[in-house]
């Protein structure tokens, strides 16, 4: 299965990010604490390379702890700043506005210096389609200002937000590359919902699902779809899941298509518990 989407809005986003860069102080880059690798954009690196960047690892409730600290240790042995935080529930807000400010103090320090009054800190805010971004603006913001949705694709146009009297947001896009080197970085994109379903073929990011959890969190798996063992073969799992959901057509044959759709909602809702696709040594490999 090969997986591209890189709708127009989005070249014009990489753009308009390039356009605003010199009035930007630190660069805030909102990752999928489930797949920190893969739902980094490697445009982000060439178009903002030089700023201060804080790396924020959302939805860190849905994510394998253990493997969360591992990757905040992983970017910051990089020479990055990195946070977990849950936008949804506005949990670790306080500690973006609080690294912010320390990534840029020296810059600020130099300004007080020559007398320039101080002001805001002026923070770019990007990241993959549907990884949070409006969330964690009106989070911060305390009110809804940016568009929200549990769809990739909600934010179309840049906006400035101010976030009490020390911070200035800019709003922008997700931002996905135009070709995945790495198919598997479009599955994983895929299962979490960064790529819409419209374009996919959703029983073959559901069989990438599903042979993941058979392998890294079996346990999880049995008791969500309250499975004694797990099939080796991948269609008898979806026959086993199939017949425990009712998930049926005429004459009691297993319906693929309504299994994929239910494992893979389920699985973004968290409802198959906590996971992270990758880990940092897959990633350095």
């Amino acid at each position: 299965m090969t997986i591209q989407w890189f709708p127009g809005h989005m070249a014009k986003a990489r753009r308009q990010i390039t356009e605003k860069l010199k009035f930007i102080d630190v660069v805030i880059e909102l990752v999928d604490a489930r797949l920190p690798a893969s739902s980094r954009n490697p445009m982000i690196d060439e178009i903002v390379a030089h700023k201060p960047r804080l790396i924020v690892l959302n939805k860190a409730d849905m994510a394998d702890e253990a493997m969360t600290r591992k990757w905040i240790q992983h970017f910051e042995q990089l020479g990055y700043k990195a946070i977990s935080i849950n936008a949804q529930a506005g949990q670790g807000m306080k500690e973006i506005a609080a690294a912010a400010k320390e990534l840029v103090k020296e810059k600020f320090d130099k300004l007080a210096a020559k007398g320039v009054n101080p002001r805001a800190v002026r923070a770019l805010i990007v990241g993959i389609p549907n990884v949070g971004k409006s969330t964690l603006i009106n989070k911060l913001a305390k009110k809804n200002i940016a568009k929200t949705g549990d769809r990739p694709g909600v934010t179309t146009a840049q906006q400035w937000i101010k976030v009490g009297k020390e911070l200035e947001l800019l709003d922008t896009p997700g931002v996905l590359w135009p070709k995945f080197e790495d198919q598997l970085v479009g599955q994983r994109l895929a299962a979490t919902g960064a790529i819409k379903d419209a374009i996919l073929n959703l029983q073959d990011v559901a069989v990438y699902a599903l042979r993941f959890l058979s392998e890294y969190y079996p346990e999880q798996l049995k008791e969500r779809f309250n499975l004694s063992d797990i099939p080796e073969d991948i269609v008898e799992l979806f026959d086993a899941i199939g017949k425990r959901r009712g998930c049926l057509m005429g004459g009691g044959m297993i319906d693929y298509d309504k299994t994929a759709e239910l494992v893979l909602r389920e699985l973004r809702a968290g409802k198959i518990g906590r996971f992270t696709f990758e880990k940092p040594e897959q990633k350095e490999e």
